[in-house]
């Protein structure tokens, strides 16, 4: 690894709502990583909400930093691994699992500079709206100890918000719980939930409760997975998505 310090800059990119693209691009040594590559950095609620993914300690965490326009299992994404060695945080073990040939140099960067990057980016709130936040909160409480979704067999794929649609947040279960999408038995299970204007930690508590005090399986529509396992379960085939409505 170089001996000279690499600077970070996170640039959030927050297009009009007419448009898409709303991203945490990494900005290294002045140079946009993924500029001219078909991979689109995270969201800002991925990367910058109440996980504090970006935040380095000592003990070594993978985040993954960007994707590309298809599922991670099919094409992968880009995971990088963030710690902390006394005053310096790396960035090490680039890699995207489908893409052998992806690679990107090891970063070390002064952890004065580096922390100070996170908080100035984490306390830029101009991608946030209510529904992001409740999304953030909500997704938090169902991935906190898995029980509330267990109790139905169902686990949390994701929580999709929507810069072009801010009044709502789908719910995305996989079930059975522990299955891959490469199997044959599993569905992938969709709830679309309206958001308002209301206090979003009120509103994230009030969903939480809708989902796991009652079987999240009798209201979901069926968004992906296996024919097999939909019949089995009495569901219709094929997918509903209520995008294409």
């Amino acid at each position: 690894m170089a001996d000279t310090l690499d600077v970070l800059e996170l640039r959030i990119i927050c297009p009009p709502t007419t448009e898409v693209g709303l991203e945490v691009r990494p900005i290294i040594g002045g140079r946009d990583v993924f500029a001219d590559s078909h991979y689109q950095s995270v969201k800002p609620r991925h990367l910058l909400g109440s996980a504090g993914q970006l935040r380095a300690t000592a003990t070594p965490r993978e985040v993954c930093i960007a994707k590309t326009g298809c599922v991670e299992e099919c094409c992968g994404a880009v995971h990088v691994t963030i710690r902390r060695e006394t005053d310096h945080v790396l960035w090490t073990d680039w890699h995207n699992p489908m893409d052998k040939d992806f690679s990107v140099a090891d970063c070390r960067f002064s952890a004065a500079q580096y922390d100070a990057e996170v908080a100035r980016a984490e306390a830029d709130r101009r991608w946030q709206w209510p529904g992001a936040l409740v999304a953030d909160l909500l997704e938090a409480k169902l991935t906190g100890d898995g029980r509330g979704l267990a109790a139905w067999d169902c686990e949390l794929e994701a929580i999709w918000d929507s810069w072009k649609e801010p009044d709502r947040i789908d719910v995305v279960l996989r079930h059975p719980r522990n299955c891959g999408e490469r199997e044959d038995h599993w569905l992938q299970l969709g709830i679309r939930l309206p958001i308002s204007a209301d206090d979003p930690a009120r509103q994230a508590e009030q969903l939480e409760a809708r989902l796991t005090a009652e079987d999240p399986r009798a209201t979901a529509q069926v968004w992906g997975g296996s024919q097999r396992a939909a019949e089995k379960l009495g569901y219709p085939w094929p997918p509903e998505y209520p995008w294409d409505s």
